[in-house]
Order: C-alpha cells, then sequence, then structure tokens
C-alpha cells in the first residue's frame, strides 16, 4: 500500500486472485500491534468485516488504558485505584479534561469554575414538567441532557480549545443537577436546587434525597461511596456509549447532543443496565437458602439462568474497579447497619463464588456492577435510577473523549462500511402487476370522477366523511352562539 515505505514496518495481505498488498503495522504506548488498512478499501475495492467493532481500532486515543490480561484500568497512566483512594471527583474530572491532576491553584478555580455552572436556565425546567408522572428517570435524562443544546448552540466552534473546554465544564457542572431532577420528577416530588457548599457527590444526594418540609443530614460515608463509584465510571476506553458520542461527534453535532446520544446507549440493558440486573437476580434467588440451587443452575449449560455481576469480557483476571468496590461496598454496609433481606444475600452469595473452584477457575468473580448494585440499594437509590448514577460518572469521560476527537487535525466523519446481502438492482412493477390477495376488490369496479378512478365504496365513504364535518362545524357555531 501508499503508506508502507520503509522505514515502516508492514504485514503482506494476500487477495483473491493473488494480489498482495502491504498493510502499515502500528504499535500503540503498550506496545499491542494495529494493522493500519486505512487505505485497503481506496486502493484495492476491499473491505474488513467486523461487526461489533471488536477487533478493529476506531481511533487513537490518550485517555483511558485497560489492561485486560493484567486486570489494570489507568486514567492518563494513573491507576484507578490510586485515584479512588487519594483523589475525589474534582481530581478526577480535572486529569481526564485537562490530562493532569491539579494543583491547588488549578483545583480551586476548577472547583469554582464547575460550581458557577451547576445551575441550569429555568425555562429548561419547564422540560421536566411535561414528562408524565411515572416517565423513566432515564427518559428524561436523554430528553433534558439534549435540550441542552438549544441553550448553549450559537456561536459554538468545536475547534476552539476555549470552547470545547467551557463545554466540558458545562456538562460536568450539570450533569449532576440535571439527573437529580429526573428523579425528583419520575417521584413526583418538588425540585431541589443544587447548593455551593458541597462538593459534587454530597450536592448530589441532597439534591435527589433533600425535600422542603425538612433538614437533610448527609452522611459523609455515603457521599464518599457515592463519589468512588462515579470516579470508577468516569471513562473505560471505546465501549458502546463512548463510541457513540464519538460517531455522533464526527458529524460536528452539538456536544451536548453527543451526550444525550451517549445516554441512550447507556440506557440499553447490555450496556449500562448491568447493576440493574444483579438487584433482579437478587430478587429471583429470594433467599440465602436457594443459593445453592442457584449456583448449580449457573454452572448448567443447559438452563437459562445466569449469575449476573460476575466476571468481565475484558478483564481476564479481576476487574481493578471491583476490588476498590468491594472495600467500599463492605464499608457501608458495616457503617449504615442496614436490615435488608437482599443485601444480606448478596453478601452470602459473594462468599459463595468466592470459595467455589467452578468460578475460581473460570476467573468469575463479583464485577463493579455486582457491588454497586449493592450499594446503590443501601444509598437509597431505586433501580430505575440505577443507569442514570452510572451516566453522571460516564458523562465526565464521554464529554473527554468527544473533545479529543473534535481536536483531531484531520476531520474525518465516521462512515462504516457494510456487506450487502440483499436483492441487487430490479425492474419497478406497477401496483396493477404485483398481484394480491383474492378478495381484494378495493380498486376494482370503480366510477369516473374528475378525470379519474375512485371506487364506489371509498365514494361513499368521503361523502360521509363531509357530511360529519359539516355536523361539527355546525354544532361549534351554535356552542358560539
Amino acid at each position: 500500500m501508499a503508506d508502507c515505505v520503509p522505514p515502516y514496518e508492514a504485514a503482506t495481505l494476500t487477495l483473491p486472485g493473488g494480489r498482495t498488498v502491504e498493510i502499515p503495522v502500528l504499535r500503540d504506548a503498550a506496545g499491542a500491534t494495529f494493522l493500519d488498512v486505512r487505505r485497503l478499501f481506496p486502493e484495492t475495492g476491499v473491505c474488513t468485516f467486523d461487526p461489533g467493532f471488536n477487533s478493529t481500532a476506531s481511533c487513537e486515543s490518550t485517555i483511558t488504558f485497560i489492561d485486560g490480561k493484567n486486570g489494570r484500568l489507568l486514567y492518563r497512566g494513573y491507576p484507578i485505584e490510586d485515584l479512588a483512594e487519594h483523589g475525589d471527583m474534582v481530581d478526577c474530572a480535572h486529569l481526564l479534561l485537562r490530562g493532569a491532576l491539579p494543583t491547588r491553584a488549578q483545583r480551586g478555580a476548577f472547583i469554582v469554575e464547575a460550581t458557577h455552572h451547576r445551575l441550569v436556565h429555568e425555562n429548561l425546567i419547564r422540560f421536566f414538567h411535561g414528562f408524565n408522572h411515572d416517565a423513566h428517570p432515564m427518559a428524561i435524562m436523554v430528553g433534558v441532557v439534549g435540550a441542552l443544546s438549544a441553550f448553549y448552540n450559537d456561536g459554538m466552534d468545536i475547534r476552539d480549545e476555549t470552547h470545547r473546554d467551557k463545554a466540558a465544564i458545562r456538562v460536568f457542572g450539570k450533569i449532576t443537577t440535571i439527573a437529580a431532577m429526573a428523579y425528583k420528577t419520575a417521584h413526583g416530588q418538588p425540585i431541589v436546587y443544587p447548593r455551593d457548599d458541597l462538593n459534587f457527590a454530597e450536592n448530589f444526594l441532597y439534591m435527589m434525597f433533600a425535600l422542603p418540609t425538612c433538614p437533610y443530614a448527609l452522611d459523609p460515608v455515603a457521599a464518599r461511596c457515592l463519589e468512588v463509584i462515579l470516579m470508577l465510571h468516569a471513562d473505560h476506553e471505546q465501549n458502546a456509549s463512548t463510541s457513540t458520542v464519538r460517531i455522533a461527534g464526527s458529524s460536528q453535532a452539538n456536544p451536548f447532543a453527543c451526550i444525550a446520544a451517549g445516554a441512550a446507549s447507556l440506557w440499553g440493558s447490555a450496556h449500562g443496565g448491568a447493576n440493574e440486573a444483579v438487584l433482579h437476580m437478587l430478587e429471583e434467588i429470594g433467599s440465602v437458602e436457594n443459593i445453592p440451587a442457584c449456583v448449580a443452575r449457573a454452572k448448567d449449560k443447559t438452563d437459562s439462568f445466569r449469575l449476573m455481576g460476575f466476571g468481565h469480557r475484558l478483564y481476564k483476571t479481576t476487574d481493578p474497579r471491583a476490588k476498590v468496590m468491594r472495600d467500599m461496598c463492605h464499608k457501608l454496609l458495616s457503617h449504615l447497619k442496614i436490615k435488608d433481606p437482599l443485601l444480606s444475600l448478596a453478601m452470602e452469595l459473594e462468599r459463595v463464588a468466592l470459595s467455589d473452584e467452578y468460578f475460581i477457575k473460570r476467573k468469575l468473580y463479583p464485577n463493579v456492577d455486582f457491588y454497586s448494585g449493592i450499594c446503590f440499594r443501601a444509598l437509597g437509590i431505586p433501580v430505575n435510577m440505577f443507569t442514570v448514577v452510572f451516566a453522571v460518572g460516564r458523562s465526565i469521560g464521554w464529554i473527554t473523549q468527544w473533545s479529543e476527537m473534535a481536536a483531531e487535525s484531520v476531520e474525518r466523519i465516521s462512515r462504516p462500511r457494510q456487506m450487502y446481502n440483499g436483492a441487487m438492482e430490479r425492474p419497478f412493477v406497477p401496483l396493477g402487476e404485483r398481484g394480491g390477495s383474492s378478495g381484494d376488490t378495493s380498486d376494482e369496479e370503480g366510477e369516473e370522477e374528475g378525470g379519474g378512478i375512485v371506487g364506489t365504496s371509498r365514494a361513499q365513504d368521503v361523502d360521509t366523511l363531509g357530511k360529519r364535518l359539516l355536523d361539527v362545524h355546525v354544532a361549534h357555531v351554535e356552542r358560539e352562539l
């Protein structure tokens, strides 16, 4: 291929017919190997076929790195365990957005800037009033986040770094406000405005659970648990929702519309609904006494029952986020001293799985979704808010990925190819020649009218409809008189 000239390393591909082409070989910072096929189709007319893009790198990024083999997750080079133990959401957001942990001065300025953007436009709040009382909070979230583009669109230049940074700060500042308002709307409670004296997680809990009728006492352990959950979910390479944000952004769409697209993707049960599935599974198990039978069913390949929240497709050893969440989960439950049969069931299921050779051999350890679902329940967050909270944490990663994509020097709209297996070109068939059921006589035995053919029954229907409309008009005039 054209790009494959010394000193580049290349792989040789032999096409049907015997033609050979050289494919440039690329390596990333971790030493992983990639074949650069960008010129393959333009020069040969041949495409690669990779449904789901599981063997395709859709972009080059410097944000997040997953080492599934060794169970590592890095944000800008920092292990997630260190960030979760020693940092907070401000450190996490500043690191992702601006590439480095903030100095003391940068941290103070970042907090002031983000806090300034917590309020949403009063006209935006009217959007919440239009949703039905039993609307799913995630449906509200998707709609209102997308509506931000109606308020912050004029003058937006995505090629301007300052414009991109301001859009990112607005997302970080407003996302908890919108999420909490979605919760209040879905539960028929009055909206609570943000407080500038509270940190990211504290403010989120306050806006969700405070009521105007009584003081709200913040629990620092509960707030810290929520903050850690949000940090652990902030970014995770090119997953379905992040890829959705990048694909939408490649068309130069408004960034808030791109974030709404990501939230819609996250809403799918195969993506953001995993921790919700954990709670449903625990409810299905029912009691501690049923655990042995359910574990046996999970091992049986002929049984459709599955233990949700165990293992991860990317991590071949353990999910590093699960280690952090396990400690936080046990700390929270010990602190709150909640008497909840479902939480007791979850802890016993964890014990059984961690001591069962079947799960140990296959490295099917409880993952971050298992523990976060339990924590959400302990915090009083209802099941229909689980994915909303996930979206709050992931939104900072989405807007960071969007900003990185928008800053690329070469504009490239996402346009995947397809392998078409439908009908090839064929002649158009006039309506009268397409056949149909023998009882279809709607176009037969018609009478001429206005130069065309109108079926008798159809003409009668039109005449009847005209009389009804006249009756309605007369009744309306009589009421006015």
